[in-house]
């Protein structure tokens, strides 16, 4: 009889991981690139494609993307080329080899996608897992957390990852379109206002998008006693010096106003009689929860609207995948079963 390997994949605009039935945990930077010529080919041993962390430092030899970055999966109303679509199929395909699963397996999955994904966002998901997965549910990423961690009962969760910012109101049952909210104040959004300040501030500094990514990764806060971030950048191909740390901490704050409107907005909808215990039970997490307190941050933000507790999650990385596992695993058998096939499920989540 052939094995059931069931997989929770956190389908990130950055990066995407995956924690599987097996004992598989892994992420992978979401980026898939395809050598530009025969030289390139050659430089690259001869693959075809190439992923992750590797693709970004080839890219010169690369035609790269970054599929999920402003895609259908990310955003309602956008279009997705064949090229897009060719690699989200490529990246998931890619990641669910990564669970090492017996030839003739029977693979179910679980796949977070954000909070207000559009049906042909949930659609393109299907699509790229059908040559890979036998049944898929697409549930939404915030749920997942919450679920993985059993924040079940009158629970506001942020999940901040590179594209877009996800909260879910949960409240002991899948959540519905109305207990959702999206804004996109998140990852991609702080970089490229990091890059404008410094870009302003240091008018001869030479610098590009990746760096200023890395310099976010490592220096990221909202604390008044964040650490003195000092990078270097070339001028005129001389490196130089400079003191980011009044940068960094207005960039990474700007993610602080828009969230607590969200936050407050799904309070107010709510009834009343819970509000109190909901606003008090926040869950945050995502790759974004690791701007030093930004929880601290958000409770202060709130103080005018009654006050709020946040609590972070530990394992940011894995939150949404471990979820995704469980929700897979909690799921009964006769729904799997049900979709088996080659046609694949997607849950209103």
């Amino acid at each position: 009889m052939a094995d059931t390997i069931y997989l929770g994949i956190d389908l990130g605009t950055s990066r995407t991981s995956i924690t599987t039935s097996n004992g598989v945990r892994e992420t992978v930077w979401s980026y898939v690139g395809y050598p530009k010529d025969h030289v390139a080919k050659k430089k690259m041993g001869g693959r075809d494609i190439i992923y992750g962390k590797e693709a970004v430092e080839n890219r010169m030899s690369l035609n790269l993307f970054r599929p999920l970055a402003g895609g259908s999966i990310k955003a309602k109303g956008n279009q997705d080329t064949i090229e897009t679509k060719k690699a989200v199929r490529d990246l998931l395909e890619y990641v669910v080899s990564l669970a090492k699963a017996p030839a003739g397996s029977t693979i179910y999955s679980v796949v977070g996608a954000p909070a207000e994904a559009s049906v042909e966002g949930k659609a393109a998901i299907l699509e790229a897992a059908s040559n890979c997965i036998d049944s898929v549910i697409v549930c939404s990423e915030p749920f997942a957390v919450a679920y993985g961690l059993d924040f079940l009962d009158d629970t506001l969760v942020i999940d901040i990852g590179a594209g877009t910012t996800d909260l879910c109101r949960v409240h002991g049952t899948m959540p519905q379109p109305e207990d959702q909210r999206t804004h996109e104040v998140a990852g991609d959004r702080i970089d490229q206002t990091l890059a404008q300040f410094i870009k302003e501030t240091y008018p001869n500094a030479q610098f590009s998008i990746n760096m200023v990514r890395s310099f976010k990764e490592k220096y990221s806060s909202v604390s008044t006693k964040m650490d003195e971030a000092l990078v270097t950048m070339p001028v005129a191909g001389k490196p130089t010096e400079f003191d980011i740390t009044e940068l960094v901490y207005k960039a990474c704050y700007t993610i602080v106003p828009p969230t607590v409107e969200a936050l407050q907005d799904l309070i107010a909808t709510y009834d009343p009689e819970f509000q109190a215990k909901m606003r008090n039970n926040i869950l945050l997490g995502g790759g974004g929860s690791q701007i030093k307190g930004l929880g601290l941050a958000i409770e202060h933000a709130l103080e005018e609207y009654g006050g709020g507790k946040v609590t972070t999650v530990e394992e940011a990385q894995y939150a949404g995948s471990n979820g995704a596992l469980k929700i897979a695993l909690d799921m009964p058998q006769e729904f799997w079963k049900e979709f088996q096939g080659g046609v694949p499920a997607a849950t209103e989540g």
